[in-house]
């Protein structure tokens, strides 16, 4: 059990993997910038503790590691960008000959990914919608979900999902950027590892690149482990402290983002000018009944549709809070046209990530900008 298990949300974002108390000493230590460390003149790395060189170990990136691990309930690693850590799952994972599922309406630069990498060194790649239907998992290797799904924001049922894939004698991992680890724990549900990008609502403030896989299996983590090693995909120190430093407030953020979307969809929803509006929040949302019960908390991200890439660049130019930008779960309210970067969305497909501004504030705005790219 890690020191925080046992407290509420905020308790343990503000507890999560800091050092044992010491009198004169800072809450949370400050970045540790070194590349070799001092070894033992006749022990080597053997005798020099935990960290020999920077690569491997770094006592900055091991307490960010400690907090996401408490968070997410399995043992973690950081990862230079979720991009990092994705492919690093499955690059480490899989080998020529197996067969990878991944999800038709997920990121898209894994499909991406995956096509052009795994493919062609032999291995099937198959994609299947996150909300289904699901097929059977016999041959398989790997499943790897994303729930809720981004950006469409469809859900699927991690626990009956990881029981099949265990069935069939395959892994099963869940992709939880969107989620984050306040708003679901796959670990928990049966999931054998979690990956994510640290980058968006994770740390938050739109300032840093980062990505982790989480795992109770210490087989998987070191097969993991070693990939990261070896190709020395890791974050420097001084992102891994702003990420360490970020995760106090995740509690705080998720919260009034949360309220923002809730708001602002149902103010969208009043509206006969957009249409096909998604948040897993909304009661009469397809992905609500497996949501609501899998769900810790919804996060601040909502879908809707403009109708052309016209009128949402009108929107965006006439909204005063909210940010033209391509990432989500940052303080910021932001928003972008997915078609444009090879999501298979329609031209007016857009993607809102509420930041933290004033909910009031936030919903206003938003019509007005409405209103005026009508």
């Amino acid at each position: 059990m890690s020191q925080t298990d046992g407290y509420g949300d905020g308790t343990r974002c503000v507890h999560a993997g800091l050092p044992e108390p010491a009198p004169g000493e800072p809450f949370l230590p400050g970045p540790v910038f070194a590349a070799p460390y001092h070894l033992d003149p006749a022990g080597g790395d053997a005798a020099a503790g935990r960290d020999w060189y920077g690569r491997p170990g770094n006592p900055t990136r091991r307490n960010l590691e400690a907090a996401i691990g408490e968070l997410e309930g399995g043992d973690c690693l950081a990862f230079a960008s979720g991009q990092a850590a994705l492919t690093a799952l499955l690059l480490s994972l899989v080998r020529s000959g197996d067969t990878v599922v991944l999800p038709a309406d997920g990121y898209f630069t894994v499909r991406a990914f995956a096509d052009s990498v795994l493919a062609a060194n032999g291995v099937t790649v198959r994609t299947v919608p996150t909300a289904g239907p699901h097929p059977s998992f016999e041959g398989v290797r790997l499943v790897l979900l994303e729930t809720p799904a981004n950006p469409g924001l469809d859900v699927c049922d991690i626990a009956d999902l990881a029981a099949r894939a265990h069935a069939a004698g395959a892994l099963l991992a869940v992709d939880n950027t969107t989620a984050t680890p306040l708003g679901q724990r796959p670990l928990d549900l049966g999931a054998d590892l979690v990956v994510a990008s640290g980058t968006k609502a994770l740390t938050g403030h739109s300032d840093l690149l980062l990505g982790y896989l989480a795992t109770r299996s210490p087989e998987l983590l070191a097969t993991v482990r070693t990939w990261r090693d070896t190709t020395g995909s890791v974050p420097g120190p001084f992102d891994a402290w702003l990420a360490h430093r970020s995760l106090a407030t995740l509690d705080l953020r998720l919260a009034r983002q949360s309220a923002n979307a809730a708001a602002v969809a149902r103010a969208l929803r009043s509206r006969s000018d957009v249409s096909g509006v998604r948040w897993p929040g909304l009661e009469d949302d397809p992905a609500y009944p497996v949501a609501s019960t899998q769900m810790r908390r919804v996060p601040g991200i909502v879908a809707f549709d403009l109708g052309s890439a016209e009128r949402v660049a009108r929107f965006l130019s006439a909204a005063e809070l909210v940010f033209a930008a391509t990432s989500f779960g940052g303080l910021h309210t932001t928003a972008d046209r997915r078609a444009q970067w090879g999501d298979d969305t329609a031209p007016g497909f857009v993607r809102l990530s509420c930041g933290v501004e004033d909910t009031a504030d936030l919903v206003a705005d938003i019509g007005r900008a409405l209103d005026r790219s009508a």
